[in-house]
């Protein structure tokens, strides 16, 4: 997922110089949903994992 939010920043950035600034905006705005989806993820799950760490 972080991979996908990179590849769509990249896009973004590169149709932001070439001027196309509709397709910048949209795939900037994926890439921003994208990594905050993929930190609440990470963020659950290394809670998680540090619970489950105690328990043994």
């Amino acid at each position: 997922m972080l991979r996908w939010a990179l590849i769509f920043l990249v896009v973004g950035l590169i149709a932001g110089v070439l001027g196309f600034t509709s397709i910048a905006g949209a795939s900037i705005a994926i890439a921003k949903t994208l990594f905050f989806i993929f930190m609440v993820i990470f963020l659950v799950l290394l809670v998680l994992g540090l619970t489950a760490a105690k328990r043994l």
